[in-house]
């Protein structure tokens, strides 16, 4: 199983010399890859109160941070975890995941999901009714511009009229694509459609082997290979003092998180990265920055690969 490390992007530790901090240490310890994850606002309530976690009130966009560690990087791989298809058009979409794919060398994993966030539809303009079918239609399209030269696509939702898209990305036939979502239908579509799964921030890891089970019956049932599909766990990481009666996984002392690791590959993950912008303790813009990165720093040491 890989083990992967998420950046500096929520909260106030996250800024850029953390960030690069982060990724050079990361590199020299071996980790597979690098993550982020995106969120664009935070609803407030009638007093003006954030309604939604900590570590959603002051996010960095996620695609333009893998442009910049493209350039800042050598060999290890940058993934998002993830952008939601709607917000975007899977034309333009493509294009900015191409760059950074052509940036990097080849070392993107496209991360993409369909949201759960009615206020973030509303902001982006985004059709909030028929979203599974939209994103079977966006995947389509994303393939075909990838894949097709001219390109030239007629969906239900979405067209490119006959056409030339350049430049191509790196990695052929394209960058891999990691779907999220918990629901049923949004699992099946990532063994259908995708490379792989990702796991979100409030999965049930003790019951995270029945996911990866209706993702794997998805890819059969389209005639795909369950065993070539990706299976990634979004590690969200609390450090805490061991003992407690009541642990779930990846939370407690350091060295019992890394014993989970042990058992999420047992229940069929291939990859996990390690993701402590999403400890209120840690990921939020209260927080204090140096304390936060002295947290972080003590887990990437000791969940290092090997």
């Amino acid at each position: 199983m890989d083990i992967g490390f998420a950046i500096p992007i929520s909260g106030s530790w996250a800024t850029p010399e953390n960030q690069l901090r982060i990724v050079r240490r990361a590199e020299e310890l071996g980790y597979a890859q690098l993550w982020t994850f995106q969120r664009l606002l935070v609803p407030l309530d009638e007093a003006g109160a954030p309604t939604w976690a900590p570590q959603y009130r002051s996010v960095h966009d996620p695609l333009v941070t893998l442009g910049w560690l493209a350039g800042l990087t050598t060999g290890i791989r940058l993934g998002v975890a993830v952008v939601n298809m709607p917000f975007y058009s899977p034309l333009l979409l493509a294009k900015m995941l191409t760059t950074i794919d052509t940036l990097s060398g080849g070392r993107l994993d496209a991360g993409l999901g369909i949201g759960w966030a009615p206020e973030e539809y509303a902001a982006t303009g985004a059709p909030y009714h028929q979203r599974g079918r939209r994103a079977d239609d966006f995947l389509r399209c994303l393939e075909a511009v990838w894949t097709t030269d001219p390109v030239e696509y007629a969906g239900e939702f979405y067209q490119v009229p006959r056409s030339r898209v350049a430049p191509r990305p790196v990695q052929r036939p394209h960058p891999p694509v990691l779907l999220g979502g918990t629901a049923e239908p949004a699992l099946r579509r990532a063994g259908r459609l995708a490379d792989g799964w990702i796991s979100s921030s409030q999965a049930d890891l003790t019951k995270i082997a029945h996911s990866i089970e209706v993702v794997r019956a998805g890819a059969r049932e389209a005639g795909r290979d369950p065993d070539r599909l990706r299976f990634v766990c979004r590690g969200a990481v609390q450090v805490r003092p061991a003992g407690a009666a009541d642990r779930k996984p990846l939370t407690g002392s350091l060295a019992e998180i890394r014993g989970d690791f042990d058992g999420l590959r047992a229940d069929g993950i291939t990859q996990t990265f390690v993701d402590v912008n999403f400890d209120p303790e840690i990921g939020s813009p209260d927080a204090d920055a140096d304390v936060s990165m002295r947290r972080a720093e003590e887990a990437l040491e000791a969940l290092a690969p090997g």
